[in-house]
Parts: structure tokens; C-alpha cells; sequence
């Protein structure tokens, strides 16, 4: 089969960036100092404060991590790293930890410790339906810190999706909430986050959030210190604002779209469906657009640690990626979730090459490429790095004339001698 050239090209997006992230955390934490969520202030030193970090893959998030470290230090608390994943990393305090320290977040680059546990301790539910939960060690603490990136949700919609109040609710509850609050499926992430985290920051010891955003070239753009009692309303200020920054494909309609990598530190499910167009999960309509016939995706990054939840999103997989593949841990974290359809298993090609050619064949318009019609395909690093692609010369004059388009390169070709994908320019 002959596979078209692919020219390189780059989206502009015209959004700010934070350029010095240690001073404007400080700045932040001096602004909206920690203080329980009635009000009162907590001791200006001495106090034992947990600083939960959760799995996902966040823009310099050991550095944004270290200086808030580093703050807390100076004003002779003693913070500790907690895991606030819910049941990733396998569902284990090793398998958090790894997940951590995959990211830079470890005990020699921060000079703390890290507690990783699975226990916790239950809080009362107010009635709210379902069990409230929160790690054991950040409970003991004084006070626990809570850093999330604010951004759309990738199985629902709402006033509040994913960042501080998620991680409260799913993450500091580790697998037991993650658990109980699955256990409702579709509902349970729609309308059961949001309550279950007002009674933890009713009755746990939350004393303030580090709200992240980025922008839509994956860089850091908002960091905003929240206090408990201003997390609701601010988080959904800052979702608006994540909502209008994220990236999106340049083009509504794809045969194929090859992706070199997923994996969990890209989006929690591997693969964002917000970018997509796929969300594969009972009860929730899928998206209209982007219409991409078939997927192909390459690789399995090392920071997941063998958890390929999403892949059931994707067509077509490479052997390379199914290799990588830890059954175990996948499958803790999409069992817990309830979405079974993103743990299953695409096709497996056995090069990169013979993924594409699937693709194409199944994509729904093979017998117009026999014809003559050229494929539009599109290529892209992860659904985090949408903003600079190789594309087909029917996408590639589809995008003609757009002000925010920048052709980087010549047409190059896809694939080497041995069928692999040639190295991004």
C-alpha cells in the first residue's frame, strides 16, 4: 500500500505562560495562607502539613511541587508527600510511590518523605449517599495541601470537573473512594465528586488548594492558591478558562489519526477524548466531532507503568504497545472505573507500518483511495501535544490560508525500511 507524505506543520496558539513558576507559587502561598476550613488560621510554624500529588501528567509538576516544599519548609512546617491517585499505580503504596517518582517527585529531589499507604479513615457522610473516605497519613497531619491541574473532564461534563475538588474526592480517598464512587458508574463521577468533597473539606483537614492551568501548548499558565471555603466557586472560574486555553485538532474530519503514545501521565485514560472525539462509556453520547474513521496509536509511555486504560479508545495498536501492556494494573484501574469498554484490547499490528495500513483499509473509505482519493491522515506525539502535527495534502490544503497554521518542513515519509515510524522532526 502506498502511504502518502506527511508534511509538518504547527498550530499557534497566542496564550500567556508563567516563566518563573518557584515566585509565583510563593507568591501565591503568601497571598492565601494555609488556614482550616472555618476560617481560623493555622500556626504561623510547626505544623505537620500533607501535600497531596496526584498521577496525572502535569506540566512541571516536581518543580511546582518542590517550591511549594521548599515555602512550607521555610516557615518551619514539616510537609510530606502523600500519593493522591485513587487506585492507580495499581492500587499499592510501591505502585504510587513509582508513580511519583516517575514524574521527578521524590524524596531526594524534594528532601521530604514520601508516605504512600492505601489505608484511610472514614469521614462522616452527611447523608450524601455514599461513603466519604480520606488517606489515613494526610488525616493525621495538621493540614493537607492539594495540587491539581484544572481542566475538562475526560467521561463527563459539568460545572466542576477535574482539578481540586476531583482530587479531594477521588484521589486523597485513594481506592475505597475510588471504589464507592464508580460503584454509581457514569453518575456516580457526575454528581457524586462534588458532595463527597464538600464533607471532606467539611470534616477532613484540607487547608488549601494550588489550582493549575495550562495552556494549549502543554506549559504552565495559571497557578492560583484557593482556600478551602472558595474552591467550588473558583474552580469553576478556572475550568471556563482551562475550557477556552485547551488545544483541539486543527480539522473536524480525519480518516486516520496516528498517535506515537498514550498513556497515563498524557490523560487519565490514556488517550484524551476531549481531542479525539471519543468517550466510550455507558450513558454518555459521544462527541460529533472530530469524525476520526480509524486510530492508531504506537507506543505505551514508561511514566504509566504498564497501565493502558484507554486503549480500548484506539483501532489499532502496535505489538510494541501491547508488550507494555501490565494486565494487573490496567485492569485495577478500569475495573475500578466501571468503563470496561476503554481496557479492551485493539487490533494488534506487528509494526507501525502494518497499524497504518489497517487503519486505512477500515477507516470506512477505502474504495474512494482506490479510486484515486488521497487519505487524510494526521499524525500527532500525544493527545496532550495536539499542536504540532504531520498532515496529508488534503488536510494540508484544507488548512491553506489559516492565519494560525505555520508549515515547519517538508513532506516527509512516514515509515523507515523496517516499517517503523520515522523519528518527528
Amino acid at each position: 500500500m502506498d502511504i502518502p507524505l506527511l508534511t509538518p506543520i504547527r498550530r499557534r496558539y497566542d496564550h500567556p505562560r508563567i516563566l518563573d513558576l518557584e515566585e509565583e507559587v510563593e507568591r501565591e502561598l503568601v497571598r492565601v495562607p494555609l488556614h482550616r476550613g472555618d476560617g481560623r488560621p493555622l500556626p504561623a510554624s510547626g505544623c505537620s502539613v500533607a501535600v497531596a500529588v496526584g498521577s496525572r501528567g502535569i506540566a512541571n509538576l516536581a518543580l511546582i511541587v518542590r517550591a511549594v516544599v521548599r515555602y512550607l519548609t521555610a516557615q518551619e512546617h514539616r510537609p510530606f508527600i502523600v500519593p493522591a491517585m485513587g487506585s492507580h499505580g495499581g492500587a499499592t503504596p510501591e505502585g504510587q510511590r513509582a508513580v511519583l517518582e516517575g514524574y521527578g517527585i521524590s524524596e531526594a529531589f524534594l528532601g521530604v518523605p514520601i508516605r504512600s499507604s492505601m489505608e484511610t479513615v472514614e469521614l462522616p457522610d452527611g447523608g450524601i449517599g455514599n461513603r466519604v473516605f480520606m488517606d489515613r497519613e494526610a488525616s493525621r497531619a495538621d493540614a493537607t495541601v492539594v495540587i491539581n491541574r484544572v481542566k475538562p473532564h475526560t467521561d463527563f461534563h459539568g460545572a466542576v470537573e477535574s482539578g481540586l475538588l476531583k482530587i479531594c474526592a477521588l484521589g486523597l480517598g485513594k481506592e475505597a473512594q475510588a471504589r464507592e464512587i464508580h460503584s454509581f458508574g457514569i453518575a456516580g463521577l457526575r454528581e457524586r465528586i462534588l458532595p463527597t468533597a464538600r464533607q471532606i473539606l467539611r470534616h477532613g483537614n484540607v487547608a488549601l488548594g494550588l489550582a493549575l492551568v495550562e495552556n494549549a501548548r502543554d506549559e504552565t499558565m495559571v497557578i492560583r492558591a484557593v482556600p478551602p471555603e472558595r474552591m467550588e466557586a473558583e474552580e469553576a472560574e478556572l475550568l471556563d478558562l482551562a475550557r477556552a486555553h485547551m488545544p483541539s485538532l486543527p480539522f473536524d474530519r480525519l480518516d486516520v489519526l496516528l498517535i506515537d503514545e498514550m498513556g497515563k501521565d498524557v490523560s487519565g485514560t490514556g488517550l484524551d477524548p476531549n481531542i479525539i472525539g471519543r468517550i466510550r462509556v455507558s450513558g454518555q453520547p459521544e462527541p460529533e466531532l472530530p469524525a476520526i474513521g480509524s486510530i492508531v496509536v504506537s507506543d505505551l509511555t514508561d511514566a504509566s507503568h504498564g497501565n493502558a486504560i484507554g486503549v480500548g479508545l484506539a483501532d489499532v495498536i502496535t505489538r510494541r504497545l501491547y508488550d507494555k501492556i501490565d494486565r494487573s494494573v490496567t485492569y485495577t484501574n478500569v475495573i475500578t472505573s466501571t468503563f470496561l469498554e476503554r481496557g479492551k484490547i485493539p487490533v494488534v499490528a506487528e509494526s507501525d507500518r502494518e497499524a497504518v495500513e489497517i487503519a486505512i483499509r477500515t477507516c470506512g473509505r477505502a474504495a474512494l483511495f482506490e479510486r484515486g482519493e488521497a487519505p487524510r491522515i494526521a499524525r500527532i506525539k500525544n493527545t496532550l501535544r495536539a499542536a504540532e502535527l504531520l498532515v496529508s495534502a488534503p488536510l494540508l490544503a484544507e488548512l491553506h490560508g489559516r492565519s494560525d497554521i505555520e508549515v515547519t518542513g517538508e513532506p516527509q515519509r512516514l515509515f523507515g525500511p523496517d516499517g517503523a515510524l520515522t523519528p518527528r522532526r
